[in-house]
């Protein structure tokens, strides 16, 4: 069994205490403890402060996040033009805030400096983790770090310009570096976490920025506003003092078959040697803290997930060329594409000799728990996990590949990128799977044109890369697949400012027509395709053409489960780089809350 819950123990407690705090307007709860007395010491202060974890994303945010490299049976709206504007909440909810700014107020009750410190400095990196998630959806967003109350004239105030709620942000984080515990801590945020996150939203931003550059929504941002190349700088330099200083390292205590995919369906982060792992989100069967990423990939019912042929081209060669320079690559079925590539291919999904954990039967790709073909594999654990909400492997939150990749885009980005720089990052990578290191020259002097197409790359590269196009294309390869699943995909592609990379037609295996077809090499026919009448040696799985399977070439092609899910939508770069503000909360300030470009809610105001 693995260790104790950290802190999911008390979250119970905490909520009960502090249930009556909805939202901006309410008030203390006067009827629980009062102000004056409560957070006199430290174990007040980590029983509030425990609820602050559940502002971290859980684990159906990762298994089933849904872009246009991994798609499930329902498709994302921000994929379709599915957003609308809503009355309320979609995402501009306060209430933690609220909680941040609370404990931030009343904090001065405990006499200990130290003890203070610290939980000052924990809520103090929430509330910035709190606004990065508001600046991502919306821009410009009014800044708190006070309580507010029914008769602030505050409530009324328009939205700030995000360059005031980043250099609050920054004061938060440097202040969490500072007063932090410096101690490598599983399940608690420590100076590492901090460090680690502040080297992800400098560079969101500075990216952002410069992507975005012209874009109207930036046009609010102050005279004296910093450029894009201080948050690139802050974020390179973040990465680099965690790098030297934090003792965190790679997980490389197994073989480069295995190293990457162990790192994700053990069922403890403390397991054996991994020092990879920074902050984890917890679970823990004994307690009934549990997900279902084993079900959801193993069930018709519960999302299909599978990954893009677009993602799956993208792997490289196991020897570091590129396979979509191979002649026929466009047309190679599941077995022979699948051949001698990157291994955390086979370590992303299921390939030929595929198999389960702690088992020794090979598994082929079902297409009925996935309706790409390409079967995800990470976070699945053992059988007897796979029944609805019975798996209880930890998930990662931060861990130290993150930061490594930060810290390469970051100077990428800046035009300061060298071989040493990469051999400290990008190499280590590598080294963990046997794949060869990355050259800076090599990758310049030949950018892939398959990461620079309009559907399958990032063509803004060509026009805003400082010279470094191809070592900031592979970056981004690197980093599409490394943090496959862990929540940044489509925050990602939204600060390159590549939206129209979300046109890809979502395409999964090939086929070149009916025929019975053995997708894991074992001798075993795994699925049928027809167009009239079943054969007679069919497999398991059967399947007509054009109903039942939809191929992009009518009686041959890749797989198109989405194919008329999205007639004629594009992405529109005036207005779908940011939600809508919901128009109760517009109406409530009678406009002193602006609506993002693009989104008509029908408010004259």
């Amino acid at each position: 069994m693995k260790a104790t819950i950290k802190y999911f123990g008390t979250l119970l407690t905490a909520s009960m205490l502090f249930a009556s705090c909805e939202g901006l307007l309410d008030r203390f709860p006067q009827d629980k403890l009062s102000p004056e007395t409560f957070l006199a010491n430290a174990t007040e202060m980590q029983t509030y402060t425990n609820s602050y974890y559940t502002m971290f994303k859980g684990a159906g945010d990762f298994y089933n996040e849904f872009s246009d490299v991994v798609i499930g049976t329902d498709l994302s709206k921000e994929l379709w033009g599915g957003r609308t504007i809503t009355s309320g909440e979609s995402g501009w909810s306060w209430t933690n805030l609220r909680k941040l700014n609370t404990f931030i107020e009343y904090a001065g009750n405990c006499k200990d400096e130290n003890v203070r410190n610290e939980y000052l400095a924990l809520t103090r990196f929430f509330r910035a983790y709190f606004y990065f998630e508001k600046v991502k959806m919306f821009g410009d967003v009014p800044w708190y770090d006070h309580t507010l109350d029914s008769e602030s004239a505050e409530l009324n105030k328009p939205r700030d310009s995000r360059e005031l709620v980043m250099q609050e942000m920054i004061k938060d984080i440097d202040f969490a570096i500072e007063h932090l515990p410096s101690t490598h801590s599983d399940y608690r945020v420590t100076k590492w976490t901090a460090l680690a996150f502040k080297s992800r939203f400098c560079l969101y931003e500075g990216t952002f920025r410069k992507y975005h550059a012209g874009d109207v929504t930036l046009q609010t941002l102050p005279a004296d506003a910093k450029p894009y190349t201080y948050y690139l700088e802050l974020a390179a330099a973040a990465a680099d003092e965690f790098m030297k200083s934090s003792g965190y390292a790679l997980y490389t205590a197994e073989t480069p078959a295995t190293n990457y995919v162990n790192l994700f369906n053990k069922y403890s982060v403390v397991e054996g040697t991994n020092k990879e792992i920074i902050l984890a989100r917890n679970y823990d069967i004994q307690y009934g803290v549990v997900h279902s990423a084993n079900a959801s990939y193993q069930s018709a019912t519960l999302g299909r997930p599978g990954l893009t042929r677009k993602l799956v081209a993208s792997y490289l060669m196991k020897d570091g060329s590129r396979f979509t320079d191979k002649a026929g690559w466009q047309t190679m079925t599941f077995v022979e594409e699948t051949k001698d590539r990157d291994p955390r291919l086979a370590q992303s999904i299921r390939t030929p000799g595929y198999c389960r954990l702690n088992t020794t039967t090979p598994v082929a790709p079902n297409l009925g728990y996935t309706v790409t073909g390409y079967a995800p594999i990470k976070y699945f654990t053992g059988v007897e996990d796979d029944t609805y909400q019975t798996s209880y492997n930890d998930l990662p939150l931060f861990r130290t590949a993150e930061v490594y990749l930060n810290f390469a885009e970051a100077k990428a980005e800046l035009g300061t990128l060298t071989q040493p720089d990469i051999d400290r990052s990008i190499k280590l990578l590598r080294d963990r799977v046997g794949m060869p290191n990355l050259s800076l020259a090599d990758a310049n002097a030949n950018p892939d044109p398959y990461l620079l197409d309009k559907y399958t790359g990032y063509p803004k590269v060509a026009t805003k890369g400082t010279g470094n196009e191809g070592v900031i294309l592979e970056i981004r390869r690197e980093r599409t697949i490394e943090l496959l699943q862990e929540g940044f995909r489509y925050y990602d592609v939204i600060r390159w400012a590549e939206g129209s990379t979300f046109e890809t037609p979502l395409q999964g295996m090939y086929f070149p027509g009916e025929g019975t077809y053995d997708l894991n090499a074992d001798g075993t026919p795994d699925v049928t395709l027809y167009n009239e009448t079943v054969p007679a040696n069919a497999a398991a799985l059967v399947y007509k053409i054009g109903e039942e399977i939809k191929l992009s070439e009518g009686t041959k092609g890749c797989i198109e489960f989405h194919r008329d899910t999205r007639p004629g939508w594009t992405w529109d770069a005036g207005k779908d780089y940011y939600f809508p503000i919901p128009v109760g909360d517009r109406n409530l300030t009678g406009g002193a809350l602006t609506q993002n470009p693009g989104w008509n809610d029908g408010l004259t105001f």
